[in-house]
């Protein structure tokens, strides 16, 4: 018998009867019996598997699949450097409260510090960065006094899954990532043993906190960063208030959205709000941030999975939940709050009319006309359009438009993703983005988790993803998908100019050498994309002009996809 399968069995079986449904995992010597344990359940139909070869891009795809369940998900590992390459993703969910549980396997505590082969101190490898950190003794069974009615096991793992379950979707506090690190002795696997039928249970519901009720008076503006959610929309919406609502928020729909915000912060406008009420983590913008440290804002600002935004002053609110009280809602329908919010949407759609990237309409009525030369100006504008070449304002128009409420759109963090921000109108579509510390770190391995999760039993959509070269070139080993793993349709869209022209709107560009700065602020490339998708067996297409780039968009050439959008020298 192994002690270790025995355990982690019973681990795996007690994270699945609360809600655990999704197992990460990379090959390796220590974790054999979690990674078997986990082959096993899968086939069960108790678990869903993906294994990956690079931790890191397991993590990340881990990741994605928390982002888009809510709920936590396992990421099992081998010890040493297989642990610390599982940092970037651990910290982004810290920073976003996403709900990952690290089953890092170790080998005893008495190996450590002995210069023992792949040991090293993982207890703690992970710093603030989890919401809870076990140690975990090595497995041994049966117990003296049995702690797992199932196995007689110690240590216990029911009570080690409760835990984990719990301090990772915050019963008492913000959600997060979780580490428990696993102790295993030789023999590190054996016989699968015999349980119970599993009971498939869900997270116990969580009780919200009582509303803090907003009242009339202030001129108020709802700030709906990342991870808001619909909550923001509802709130603007009641209130009868002007709703800023970032990209990936989950709140940019509705009549009361202001897309041309960041013009209208930096004009006059701006100057009379005098309350904001703030969900989730604006990050895309510098006129937010400024409009939250203006000390003369009252600030009301409600809890989210992520950090709290918490600017320096004292006129600052934390609340759990926000509600429009029934006189504020009353408040709403009168002649001063509705002028408050007409001078917002008017601005904004004035202000979208001026930075419009798109070419004139055509005359859609000149097809039926009896005129030949207005049907001959109408087929010329036709096959200018077709044929115009493609700006990043007109990429991100195209790729919003193609995406659809069954669909995903995971956006890098690139210039692309302020694009998008800054021009895309209102629509209700799930939209994830890695924004709790804005890393380029992952973003195809995390869209591919997304991907995964939203695309069960047999969904239709396709996750989009958005993202620039060097974001891509970041995360290579995510397009490795192993023989036997399952292939979602995910579609790269990849904006190429040969490097990181972000930083060329920075007030470094204008100081810097020339050379110095090309080489260690934009670090040029000039990978072949083509060959890149080719060795990960991706199918790849490249556009170079609008109708090209809606062809590819509407009718991806296989369910793994990339498309290339060159861009400045790259075209």
């Amino acid at each position: 018998m192994s002690p270790a399968t025995d355990f982690s069995v019973a681990l795996l079986t007690h994270l699945a009867a609360r809600g655990l449904r999704h197992v990460v995992l990379t090959p390796g010597s220590r974790s054999q019996a979690l990674a078997l344990a986990a082959a096993e359940l899968d086939r069960r139909g108790i678990l869903d598997l993906t294994v990956r070869v690079d931790e890191r891009s397991a993590a990340f795809t881990a990741l994605g699949i928390a982002r888009e369940t809510g709920l936590p998900v396992a990421i099992v590992t081998t010890s040493g450097t297989a642990v610390g390459n599982l940092l970037p993703a651990v910290m982004e969910a810290h920073h976003s409260g996403v709900p990952l549980i690290v089953l890092s396997a170790d080998r005893p505590a008495e190996l450590r510090g002995t210069g023992a082969n792949q040991t090293t101190w993982q207890p703690g490898i992970f710093g603030a960065f989890v919401r809870l950190e076990l140690d975990v003794e090595p497995p041994s069974a049966p117990a003296a006094e049995p702690v797992d009615e199932a196995l007689g096991l110690s240590p216990d793992p029911e009570t080690l899954a409760t835990n984990a379950t719990d301090a990772a979707l915050g019963r008492e506090g913000m959600p997060g990532p979780v580490h428990l690190n696993l102790q295993f002795r030789e023999p590190l696997s054996g016989a699968f043993p015999e349980l119970p039928a599993t009971n498939l249970g869900d997270p116990a519901p969580s009780h919200p906190a009582l509303a803090h009720a907003l009242e009339p008076g202030p001129r108020t503006v709802v700030v709906a960063g990342d991870g808001a959610g619909a909550e923001a929309e509802e709130l603007a919406h009641a209130g009868g208030w002007p709703l800023i609502a970032e990209v990936s928020s989950g709140a940019r729909f509705g009549p009361n959205l202001i897309v041309a915000y960041r013009a209208l912060l930096a004009g006059d406008l701006a100057a009379h709000v005098e309350r904001v009420v703030v969900f989730g983590h604006p990050t895309l913008s510098r006129e937010v941030p400024a409009l939250l440290a203006r000390p003369d804002v009252q600030l009301v600002v409600v809890a989210s999975g992520g950090e709290r935004i918490t600017p320096g002053h004292d006129g600052r609110m934390l609340v759990d939940r926000v509600e429009a009280s029934a006189e504020a809602i009353a408040a709403s329908r009168e002649p001063d709050a509705r002028a408050w919010l007409g001078r917002w949407v008017m601005a904004s759609r004035h202000q979208l009319e001026l930075d419009d990237p798109e070419l004139p309409a055509p005359d859609v009525e000149a097809p039926r006309s009896g005129d030949l030369g207005r049907r001959r100006e109408y087929a010329k504008a036709e096959l200018a359009a077709a044929r115009a070449s493609i700006s990043r304002p007109v990429l991100a128009l195209a790729v919003w438009r193609a995406t659809w409420p069954h669909d995903r759109l995971v956006l890098g963090a690139s210039r692309l993703i302020r694009e998008v921000d800054k021009i895309v109108p209102g629509k209700k579509i799930t939209v994830h983005a890695n924004r709790g510390l804005a890393g380029i770190d992952g973003t195809a391995s995390t869209a591919i988790g997304v991907a995964l999760a939203s695309q069960t039993d047999a969904k239709g959509g396709i996750t989009r993803v958005l993202l620039g070269d060097l974001t891509l070139l970041h995360d290579v080993g995510g397009l490795l998908i192993g023989d036997g793993e399952r292939r979602p349709r995910v579609q790269l869209i990849v904006a190429n100019d040969g490097g990181g022209t972000i930083f060329d709107s920075l007030e470094v560009a204008a100081t810097a050498d020339p050379d110095a700065f090309a080489r260690v602020m934009r670090t040029p490339q000039s990978v072949s994309i083509e060959q890149l998708a080719a060795a990960y067996g991706w199918s790849y297409t490249r556009v170079s002009t609008r109708a090209e780039l809606d062809r590819a968009l509407t009718s991806p050439a296989g369910p793994l996809s990339i498309v290339e959008v060159p861009f400045g020298e790259m075209q």
